[in-house]
């Protein structure tokens, strides 16, 4: 992995000294990747969470709502049947 190519496409100049300590660090999560392949994981399924995650959004209902006079009856203005804003492009 080139860090010097990898700082380019992120736009970032990098002194000799950032572009070392970085080449170390990738080396070691390099190295340690390496490792986590020698496991043995037959019969594991892959997983993207460590712990269950479940939708916490509501079922999408139908459910009664204002309706559109009511709705209009709230606005200061309204005209043809819709909302009136003040114009904000001259």
């Amino acid at each position: 992995m080139d860090v010097d190519h990898m700082a380019h496409l992120a736009r970032m100049y990098l002194d000799p000294e950032q572009v070392a300590e970085f080449k170390n660090q990738l080396g070691e999560v390099l190295r340690y990747v390496e490792k986590l392949q020698e496991l043995d994981l037959t019969g594991i399924e892959p997983t993207a969470h460590a712990i269950p995650v479940e939708n916490v959004l509501r079922s999408d209902e139908v459910r009664p709502c204002l309706d559109h006079d009511a709705a209009l009856g709230n606005a200061p203005s309204s005209f043809q049947g819709e909302f009136e804003v003040p114009s904000i492009i001259d």
